[in-house]
């Protein structure tokens, strides 16, 4: 707790001064008696005054929410003495908004408990401590200021809000497990894949009856197996490019979210890497816990400036599976990202880039040499797409005003024109 001066203990004090001075120096008693009332005050204002004694119980009404939704905030006040008049602050992090009056004013009797409730938006994705007060409550005479700060911290997570994908791109080879995908390759299933003759060892019923009646022998059916895949989601923390509100950290946050959701709800394997300044991995796995993980891995996902060449090689290898799609979420705006993902390439994993475009972050300036500067990078940029393409990786472009949906079909073309090209 601790104690500031108002303005008006100053004036009192000043005037109490001057007329006790006055009556010194001039030797009239009637000044002593205009400023006796002001000494009074004052000396019955310090010797009372206290520090009021209150305390603060906070509840929140869930611990995760949405970008863009609300959250309830349930606050309790207990004075164990009187306040007049009690300032209290609700002090919220960067990312969150108080929708309610911010701050309050309230009073307090003996031992009373007042409730407050607020709505909070969670305007950006991140993990937040939310229970940070700031009271002030001013003394009876109004002399002194009683500033103190309660932490009673509730978490709060927020996650990005994802996009709806109708299709996902498909790795080259898929897992023995049991998923969603089709395979080509024939085996146990459900799924229908060909006719062929009836040989010793196959079940009655895969027996086509039809076939059978009309070739006048036995045919059978064969089907294809139902598989799942292994997802790497490869994030590119080393630097991004940014405005006041938002950059190209916050779009590959919000796509890896989308995509691990997607992924797992197909039950494949996700597993993420974040290769940046801090390096930071989860291996491949699948179900709810999974994707939790994955939510929270994202939230602690941060740009941490550094120097250090990295490649793949810092990575332990169960985070990059055989015959794995690795989907990259990068700028491209770091040499060492860059490297990394033609290294990848280089060992043969089925890679596909989605560029998180920095272009919107960073528009021409206004003179004749920025626009020409700013064109050079750009041909440089497309000169590096180029690059990949040429190993038959696909890069696409996204921005915030395109569906991650449309970046996701240009990969799946490519990928489909690469295969008839190879075929």
């Amino acid at each position: 707790m601790t104690r500031t001066a108002t303005p008006k203990l100053g004036a009192y004090t000043a005037l109490a001064g001057i007329g006790l001075l006055g009556a010194l120096v001039a030797g009239r008693p009637e000044l002593a008696a205009y400023a006796a009332p002001f000494a009074a005050v004052l000396v019955l204002g310090l010797s009372l005054a206290r520090a009021p004694k209150i305390t603060a119980i906070l509840d929140l009404d869930r611990e995760r929410q949405l970008q863009g939704e609300t959250v309830k905030v349930e606050l309790e006040v207990r004075g164990h003495e009187p306040v007049g008049r009690l300032e209290l602050l609700l002090d919220l992090p960067a990312g969150l908004a108080a929708e309610a009056p911010n701050p309050r004013i309230v009073r307090l009797d003996w031992d009373e408990r007042r409730e407050l409730d607020y709505t909070l938006r969670c305007e950006r994705w991140g993990a937040y401590l939310v229970g940070d007060l700031v009271l002030r409550a001013p003394d009876a005479f109004g002399l002194l200021v009683h500033e103190t700060e309660i932490e009673c911290r509730r978490p709060l997570k927020v996650y990005p809000l994802g996009e709806v994908l109708r299709r996902l791109v498909r790795p080259r080879e898929t897992q023995a497990a049991a998923g969603s995908q089709v395979p080509r390759s024939r085996g146990e299933g459900i799924e229908f894949a060909d006719l062929r003759p009836f040989v010793p060892g196959d079940r009655v019923r895969r027996v086509n009856w039809r076939a059978t009646a009309r070739r006048g022998e036995p045919w059978v059916n064969e089907t294809h197996p139902e598989r799942n895949s292994d997802i790497v989601i490869f994030l590119d923390t080393f630097v991004e490019a940014r405005s006041e509100d938002e950059g190209t950290l916050d779009l590959s946050i919000r796509a890896a979210s989308s995509l691990a959701a997607h992924y797992l709800r197909e039950k494949d394997r996700v597993g993420l890497v974040a290769f940046g300044g801090v390096l930071n991995w989860l291996t491949a796995s699948s179900g709810l816990v999974q994707f939790y993980r994955i939510l929270d891995s994202l939230l602690d996902a941060e740009i941490f400036l550094s120097y250090a060449w990295k490649d793949i090689n810092v990575l332990p290898v169960r985070t990059l599976p055989p015959d794995s799609l690795v989907i990259a979420l990068s700028p491209l705006l770091d040499e060492r990202a860059v490297r990394s993902l033609l290294d990848l390439r280089a060992r043969g994993f089925d890679l596909a880039i989605v560029e998180i475009s920095p272009e919107p972050f960073a528009p021409a300036g206004t003179r004749p040499l920025d626009g020409l500067a700013h064109r050079l990078w750009l041909l440089r940029r497309e000169a590096l797409r180029s690059r990949y393409r040429r190993l038959g990786v696909p890069v696409v472009a996204w921005s915030e005003d395109v569906p991650l949906q449309a970046a996701l079909e240009e990969v799946r073309r490519f990928k489909r024109h690469a295969r008839v090209a190879h075929a």
